[in-house]
């Protein structure tokens, strides 16, 4: 868990770091920069599943390594590129990014029994907001205090540095005891109806975060307090860690469905009370206390669902879903804020994560019939 919190840190650095080094370092505007960091998500939601597979087939170290040398190299190298050449490079460098996230995940799986894996995944997710309460601020104090070129570099030598560290920790990413064939079973076969929905659901609660921090951000811009979008942030963070804690403690938790509709549905009426800043960051306290426990639920039946032998391939899918929530909530939330207030950009996010979920949980209920049968029940 320490070795993953620490190996975490570079990679929520990379957005706000890469930002600035594009606005402040080569002069450029925020829309030049966004171009940047689409193209990374977009390699990673591309080339985090053909990640897991690679992991599957060869293991851990030799994808930690090839990964961790492709981040290392571009990073180094980005104050030597000129901006066309960032933009190119970021496809690839977004596809072969260490993917920690999945192998945590993994890994947890392998070192814990089933029966408290929910627990275990519940740690992983507060992990997650510790390391995003830590990351983006040490990248912006250093692109302030020193220089983005400097923060760059730096993140450069920090995956220099997660990477030996996870090749000399190695740790497993399958039980011992666990039985795994040699063949990979076929992509028709283990993703199902029911896998396919969970990460849809999953997709949909990126879509309701992203859009929430954006018309939070929006908001205190709007009253002029962004200068307290750090304290909001952070008492986020803190409320996601909280309900994951009380996730991960109790004996009958809510199902992944359940929580990703009291995520969307109470982030909601949040415009209702935007200012000042305090209020907003207490009304902002319920929707984020479910969003931890949406996470660790996902993992837990993206684990469940998913058999051994491709578990990394279901984990980079996992991820992609994730980074699909987030590319798509992100402009789509944007449009709406730059042309209402900000309390529609809460009510966009909540009500796009619906839909999207939606999707999902009309695939798991009323599934298509497949030729040769008689009927969706045959599906079952």
């Amino acid at each position: 868990m320490l070795v993953m919190f620490l190996a975490r840190l570079p990679l929520t650095a990379m957005s706000v770091t890469l930002t600035m080094y594009v606005v402040t370092g080569l002069g450029r505007g925020y829309a030049a920069a966004g171009l940047v960091g689409t193209a990374a998500t977009l390699g990673t939601a591309l080339g985090a599943p053909l990640v897991g597979r690679m992991i599957d087939r060869y293991g851990l170290r030799p994808v930690v390594l090839l990964c961790g040398a492709v981040s290392t190299a571009y990073w180094l190298g980005v104050p030597s590129l000129p901006y066309p050449a960032l933009i190119a490079l970021a496809l690839p460098a977004g596809m072969l990014v260490v993917p920690v996230s999945s192998l945590a995940r993994q890994v947890l799986t392998a070192q814990v029994p089933a029966e408290q894996r929910r627990s275990a995944y519940s740690l992983d997710t507060i992990s997650v907001e510790s390391s995003f309460m830590i990351g983006p601020a040490a990248a912006i104090a250093a692109c302030t205090q020193l220089s983005p070129t400097a923060a760059v570099t730096g993140l450069g030598i920090g995956f220099a540095a997660l990477t030996v560290a996870l090749y000399w920790f190695n740790p497993p990413v399958r039980r011992q005891d666990e039985p795994v064939p040699a063949e990979r079973p076929p992509l028709g076969e283990w993703l199902t109806r029911d896998l396919s929905a969970t990460l849809l659901v999953v997709a949909g609660a990126l879509f309701c975060l992203v859009g929430a921090e954006l018309a939070t951000l929006a908001a205190l811009r709007s009253s002029g307090e962004v200068a307290w979008a750090g304290v909001v942030i952070a008492v986020m963070c803190l409320a996601s860690a909280a309900g994951g804690m009380v996730h991960g403690a109790v004996r009958r938790p809510l199902s992944q469905t359940t929580l990703m509709v009291l995520l969307a549905v109470l982030v909601i009426p949040v415009g209702l009370t935007t200012q000042p800043w305090w209020l907003l960051a207490l009304v902002l306290v319920p929707t984020n206390f479910a969003c931890a426990p949406t996470l660790a639920a996902t993992a837990e039946q993206v684990t469940a669902l998913a058999p051994a032998r491709v578990r990394g391939e279901a984990m980079g899918l996992l991820d992609s879903a994730t980074r699909i929530g987030m590319a798509v909530g992100s402009p789509i939330v944007g449009t709406v804020l730059d042309h209402a207030p900000a309390a529609w950009g809460f009510a966009a996010a909540g009500a796009g994560g619906l839909v999207v979920a939606a999707a999902g949980l009309a695939l798991r209920r009323f599934p298509v019939p497949r030729p040769g049968l008689a009927s969706p029940r045959a599906l079952r």
